[in-house]
């Protein structure tokens, strides 16, 4: 006897597409929450020390696949609404891939990552702390607030699927 499993490719993507952007969503406004806090009080240097590692922990598999998988899926998943002649869900996923796209890999792209490279560059072990003072201070408050453009348009696009969803014919 043979047992098939019938896969809906539709629902399939459609899930995928409010799981991945949960997952960012989630861990952005969990580092929002936690992270941000904890890193603000502690010392210069130890900032500086504590900021390093944690962007060098963040680049790694389990990140990558919800951070870039969400370029990839939510356009999918716009374009099964779309083409299966559904304009609630598909205008729905289009936004949220746009504010994806545009709010928090932009912002990363354009904001965040540059930041990073200069906190990777700095020379901790040369610097004086009136050089980690000033540092952190042209430094923090600027990645924080693109963290949190980017927080804003990641539980946006996680919002706009789930909503998506309530207007799916599958």
């Amino acid at each position: 006897m043979s047992s098939s499993i019938n896969v809906n490719f539709t629902l399939l993507t459609q899930c995928t597409a409010i799981f991945l952007p949960g997952l960012v969503a989630g861990l952005m406004y969990g580092y929002d929450c936690s992270v941000i806090k904890g890193l603000g009080n502690l010392s210069d240097e130890l900032y500086v020390r504590s900021f390093k590692s944690i962007n060098n922990a963040i680049q790694n598999p389990y990140f990558m696949i919800s951070f870039m998988g969400c370029l990839l899926v939510l356009p999918i998943a716009s374009w099964q609404s779309y083409h299966n002649d559904n304009s609630q869900a598909f205008f729905l996923l289009l936004t949220a891939s746009l504010v994806y796209i545009i709010g928090v890999f932009g912002v990363t792209i354009v904001c965040n990552v540059p930041l990073n490279n200069r906190m990777d560059d700095f020379q901790l072990s040369t610097a004086t702390e009136n050089d980690i003072s000033a540092f952190r201070k042209g430094f923090e408050n600027a990645w924080n607030t693109y963290h949190r453009i980017r927080t804003v348009a990641a539980i946006i696009a996680f919002l706009l699927t789930i909503l998506s969803l309530t207007k799916q014919k599958f």
